[in-house]
Order: C-alpha cells, then sequence, then structure tokens
C-alpha cells in the first residue's frame, strides 16, 4: 500500500488527501456533493478503484484520470443537467466550467449583459438585485442616514 498524501492538487487546486474521494472533490469551485458523486463513480467505473478511496492513496495516472473526467465530464456520458455551462452563448454546446474558467466565464457574462444593456445588465452594474426581489427594505448598502432628534 502506497502511502498517503495529505495535499493533493487536482485541477488547479490543493485537497486534502485525508478525505475520500467524493468528499474531497467539493473543495474544488464548480463541483456539487451531486456531481463530486457522479464524478467519483465514474472514476471507479473507469479505472477499478473503489469509490470511498481516500484522496491522498491515489497515485500520479489515477489522478491525471480523475482530472480528465472533472476537467470534460461530457466525454464520460455525465448528463448534461449536472454540469454548470449548458448552451453556452459563444460556442451553443454544454459543457462544465471549474476554478478560474468559471469565475471568468461568470464575469464575461456580465459584462456582455452590461454592454447590450438588458434590464438584467443594469441592475447588475447598480448592484441591486435581479430577479425581482423588493428592495424597500432589503439590499441596503451605504452609510446611515439617522433621524436628528428635536431640539428643546
Amino acid at each position: 500500500m502506497a502511502e498517503i498524501k495529505y495535499i493533493v492538487r487536482v485541477a488547479g487546486k490543493d485537497l486534502s488527501g485525508i478525505y475520500p474521494l467524493e468528499r474531497a472533490l467539493r473543495g474544488i469551485k464548480g463541483i456539487s456533493h451531486s456531481l463530486a458523486r457522479v464524478i467519483a463513480l465514474v472514476f471507479e467505473r473507469e479505472t477499478g478503484v473503489p469509490y470511498d478511496i481516500k484522496l491522498g492513496k491515489l497515485d500520479e495516472k489515477q489522478v491525471k484520470k480523475l482530472e480528465d473526467i472533472i476537467l470534460h465530464p461530457e466525454n464520460y456520458s455525465i448528463p448534461g443537467w449536472l454540469l454548470n455551462r449548458q448552451k453556452d452563448p459563444e460556442s451553443g454546446k454544454t459543457m462544465h466550467l471549474v476554478m478560474g474558467d468559471l469565475d471568468f466565464a461568470l464575469r464575461k457574462d456580465k459584462q456582455r449583459l452590461s454592454k447590450i444593456k438588458s434590464y438584467r445588465g443594469l441592475r447588475l452594474m447598480l448592484g441591486l438585485p435581479v430577479r425581482g426581489q423588493r428592495t424597500k427594505s432589503s439590499f441596503r448598502k451605504g452609510p446611515v442616514v439617522g433621524v436628528s432628534k428635536k431640539e428643546k
């Protein structure tokens, strides 16, 4: 049995090697608990390694395979409804983005909405809620304007 590695780098993120595979994958931005479960099961199917193995017990070849499953889940018959970028506005493809790519895509989407001056883009520019919430008492920003007491 190989010695356990306490820090394992997967998809540009240092993950703790003491956790089971499914739990450790949730530390990557863009991977939810349900997708982590599916990725762990696909990893087991592809490599024969049990899905509940500790991440630190994987060798370099297995980590590379895991990284490939994370970065290209559409190649491993993971359903599209689990992926976070369905019908991308530029390419029209369904894909999954993680870490910096996810941040960049969200920032680009907000810039596109602001550029075309859609209602949603204008609300995002002003820092107001986008999804129809009421704003009389919530989402207040800035300094407090107090009421001064009347002099006697």
